[in-house]
């Protein structure tokens, strides 16, 4: 069922996926809107990251993979032949469940994106764009007197608010997390989900989680996967304490999962 949202962000309509013979996803319709963050929820290998990936084409990279049915950004089909997948995944960045900084500089991190994109006309237009991605993830602070320090000599939580700082630098639309937090200690978990509630409303955000507390804690709407399937969504604080679904009842009180 498709409950309709104010104006969906990205849409996605009876979409299939196949990994060669395999059936990953079956029959998934839902929309994503700027005002609520989603996360798809549900047990491991349930084909809540391999749908997240259809967001922005990741897929593409794998050669046995096909998709079927409609997704829409904007009302443009993503999947149409004339569509820039580079450009697409600037508008749908993402990011990872390991944070992966390119091996250079704090900077240079977050200014890679703008400089091939050309959002940055001159070195201080690329300065004020680093800074104001750094500020809005949460990292200016600790990093402002170390920027030509590598990105990878952060701290795991700083490495992943660098990512999502390098994923906002080219103006996105919509945010992908593929269990972002699933590496990090409880006080970098903390900051990123603060992060996500700060970031609400001024981008699409969805994000994959295993862990439901932090579902009900981040998100406003809940997607709940299962076997490829998914099997209901809606507000969280409904999925979470009145689901439809038998499946759904059983995961959330934890009979299996």
């Amino acid at each position: 069922m498709a409950d309709q949202l104010s104006t969906p962000k990205m849409s996605a309509r009876h979409v299939n996926v196949f990994y060669g013979e395999k059936q990953a996803i079956q029959n998934v319709s839902i929309d994503v809107d700027l005002d609520n963050v989603t996360a798809f929820i549900g047990p491991s290998g349930c084909g809540k990251s391999t749908f997240l990936r259809t967001l922005n084409r990741m897929n593409d990279t794998v050669a046995s993979a096909r998709v079927e049915g409609t997704i829409t950004l904007d009302g443009e089909d993503i999947y149409a032949s004339g569509m820039d997948v580079v450009q697409l995944r600037a508008r749908v960045g993402m990011v990872f469940q390991k944070p992966n900084p390119f091996p250079k500089s704090i900077y240079e991190n977050v200014a890679y994106g703008p400089r091939i994109h050309g959002l940055a006309g001159s070195k201080a237009d690329l300065d004020q764009i680093v800074e104001k991605s750094l500020r809005r993830a949460g990292l200016w602070d600790e990093v402002k007197d170390r920027l030509n320090d590598s990105g990878t000599a952060l701290s795991g939580g700083q490495q992943q608010r660098l990512c999502i700082g390098r994923a906002i630098a080219v103006e996105p639309e919509v945010i992908l997390m593929d269990e972002p937090c699933s590496a990090l200690d409880p006080i970098a978990t903390a900051k990123i989900e603060e992060l996500i509630l700060d970031l609400r409303g001024n981008y699409a955000i969805v994000i994959v989680t295993h862990n439901m507390q932090q579902a009900a804690r981040v998100s406003q709407r809940t997607a709940f996967f299962h076997l490829g399937h998914l099997v209901e969504h809606g507000p969280t604080t409904e999925i979470f304490t009145n689901p439809r679904e038998e499946r759904t009842k059983d995961y959330i009180t934890g009979r299996y999962g």
